[in-house]
């Protein structure tokens, strides 16, 4: 029988669709109708199953399924037997500590005696234990910011990607416990057979997210400035030089991290680079 990798997947909320994204540029080849619970990949030996995001942990550690798309919160809240394979780069938040805007919030001893309403007790619990606060919580589930305004809470733990959720609701951001985004778990059970399958699909993540940070560049030059220049963009090993049919002049192809070029455009317009060109990569091998 053909083995077949299983990778559990939201099947509806904000990791949904970065999650299949990620694995259509990766080259799996996935049809998923509205309604559908579980789906073949085409083209590569992939079964996908579409389930709650806070189960997922849970069905990997039942061995259900034998990978899962989360979010870096639920793997820390769940705690169950999964293995963290990598972080995938999308899908970035941060859950936070937020109190009513009227309060006069003076630093984390305020927390000392109050209630905490959120739907992460575990996180919360370590959070106050590793800063010697006693404090109670109240576990649910949903609409976590209504707590204070109805008198259930004096504060809410919760997912803050842009805040704008807590200004709404009179609420103002205090603590930021963690810092989370999007990554890849698994079973710590896999035998070699799905082990396989799983080093050949992280090699395709790894493509699509160098291509992601990175950017082709191509720039003219004088001859005499190309050894300043490649010490601004080495590239992965060294830039491809080619001569212009100006004399004294070259071609100089390199990659660059996106988040470094801003920085380095001045310094290579300064050694006399013109005709800079930033292309997007599409996959990017190392």
């Amino acid at each position: 029988m053909k083995t077949n990798l299983r990778i559990a997947i939201q099947k509806s909320g904000r990791l949904q669709e970065g999650s299949m994204a990620l694995l259509k540029e990766s080259g799996l080849s996935i049809s998923n109708g509205r309604g559908q619970l579980k789906t073949q990949v085409r083209n590569f030996p992939v079964e996908i199953l579409f389930l709650r995001d806070d189960d997922i942990p849970q069905y990997i550690e039942d061995q259900v399924a034998d990978v899962g798309i989360v979010g870096e919160n639920v793997f820390i809240e769940k705690n169950k037997q999964n293995t963290l394979v990598k972080k995938l780069d999308f899908a970035k938040c941060r859950l936070s500590l937020a109190v009513s805007k009227s309060e006069n919030y003076t630093g984390i001893s305020w927390l000392e005696g109050k209630n905490i309403a959120t739907s992460y007790p575990t996180i919360v619990s370590q959070y106050l234990k590793a800063n010697n606060i006693k404090a109670g919580i109240h576990e649910i589930s949903g609409s976590v910011e209504i707590a204070p305004g109805i008198g259930l809470a004096d504060a809410i733990c919760d997912i803050v990607s842009t805040g704008s959720t807590l200004l709404i609701n009179g609420l103002k951001e205090v603590e930021v416990i963690l810092q989370s985004e999007a990554v890849m778990i698994a079973s710590p059970n896999l035998n070699s057979d799905k082990n396989e399958i799983l080093d050949q699909l992280l090699f395709r993540l790894d493509a699509v997210n160098s291509a992601k940070n990175n950017k082709y560049i191509l720039l003219n030059c004088p001859d005499e400035a190309i050894e300043k220049i490649t010490s601004v963009i080495p590239g992965m090993k060294s830039p491809t030089v080619m001569p212009l049919s100006r004399k004294g002049w070259s071609s100089l192809h390199s990659v660059v991290n996106e988040n470094d070029f801003w920085n380095k455009i001045d310094q290579l317009k300064s050694f006399g680079a013109e005709g800079i060109l930033v292309i997007p990569i599409e996959k990017m091998i190392l």
